[in-house]
């Protein structure tokens, strides 16, 4: 990862997640000094360190709903990656105050957290669920969006810059649906969607490694980054793997699950009002107004806005085919299709 110093020390929260395994493997793959790995699961960690077995990782056992934990775990540490969250959106439904404790109040620990021990740069993971919300998961993502901003606001001198990244479903990740569809297929039942129309941007681990990155090169304080992405239904979706896996395209449709929602949103019009184009990314700053509003009802300069939201209904449309083309680059759906057929891996 060039874009850190070398030597650099840098902290993932929640490490032993799909983001945080994935960006600990691109660090090690640098000069990177030391990477630590703060999250619950004591299980996950120790297979974690199995599995990588390189002694520039440390593992630190903790919660970011702790203050103290984080503290300690970012001390001399350059640089925070915040992955740590509740994810699933029908779990934070049912529980929302538990999405409130992680979500917001945990990364508000961090944020603190780093400007005490003086860290570099926090960029925090964010979600196309925070925009437009209707789920208790995006809304505690989208109020952790506006903790990142207001510490900007607060602390205009800081040496630590807090930035956000949000992007649509990784896939193949925790709680993922292709993953879920593959087993139904091999288990020979039909994929169960809740909706065919549904839609859903679609992004390998890997571009959502590389926008983090590009935040971290990039941002200053209270920006949100949003890597932009393709769609697809999930109806075509799970066509696309039962064609990998040469069975019916037959599906069983359920309804929608507690908080789904049809559409996903990455940004709304307003938001790329003042956006700028990165190409395979927008940059958003937050709104540098303070609470005096009378100066920008007089001096205020309108802009022209776009027309609509950038959502997943709008987004660049994949077709079955391309879909197909996509699952296969995937390590996970390869090795998944090796079990099955060496040659269906090629």
């Amino acid at each position: 990862m060039t874009a850190l110093p070398a030597g650099g020390r840098v902290l993932i929260t929640g490490g032993t997640g799909s983001f945080g395994r994935t960006m600990v493997r691109r660090l090690l793959d640098g000069d990177v000094a030391e990477v630590r790995v703060l999250s619950r699961d004591e299980a996950k960690q120790d297979t974690m360190r199995r599995e990588i077995g390189d002694d520039r990782v440390r593992y630190h056992v903790g919660d970011v709903r702790d203050l103290r934990s984080v503290l300690l775990a970012s001390r001399g540490v350059d640089h925070v990656f915040h992955a740590a969250a509740l994810k699933q959106v029908p779990s934070c439904e049912f529980f929302p105050l538990e999405a409130v404790r992680t979500n917001i109040l945990g990364s508000a620990n961090v944020v603190e957290a780093a400007e005490a021990n003086e860290v570099s740069s926090v960029v925090l993971l964010s979600t196309d669920k925070a925009v437009c919300p209707v789920n208790a998961m995006g809304l505690s993502k989208a109020l952790m969006e506006k903790v990142a901003q207001a510490h900007a606001r607060n602390h205009p001198d800081s040496r630590t810059v807090v930035s956000c990244v949000r992007y649509g479903n990784v896939m193949y990740s925790r709680g993922s649906v292709i993953p879920l569809f593959i087993e139904q297929v091999k288990a020979g039942r039909a994929p169960t969607v809740t909706d065919p129309a549904m839609t859903r941007f679609l992004m390998s681990l890997d571009d959502s490694v590389e926008l983090v990155e590009h935040a971290f090169q990039r941002a200053r304080s209270g920006d949100v980054f949003i890597r932009k992405a393709p769609a697809c239904t999930i109806g075509d979706l799970a066509e696309a793997v039962c064609q990998l896996f040469e069975v019916p395209a037959k599906l069983e449709v359920i309804g929608l699950r507690h908080g789904e929602k049809q559409h996903e949103t990455l940004a709304t019009r307003e938001e790329l009002t003042r956006a700028e184009d990165f190409g395979d990314f927008f940059r958003v700053p937050m709104d540098t107004r303070d609470l005096n509003y009378a100066l920008y009802v007089s001096e205020g300069k309108l802009r022209e806005a776009p027309v609509a939201d950038f959502t997943s209904a709008n987004a660049p449309r994949l077709a079955v085919p391309e879909i197909v083309e996509l699952l296969k680059t995937l390590p996970e759906v390869r090795a998944e299709l090796a079990l099955r057929d060496p040659v269906l891996a090629c």
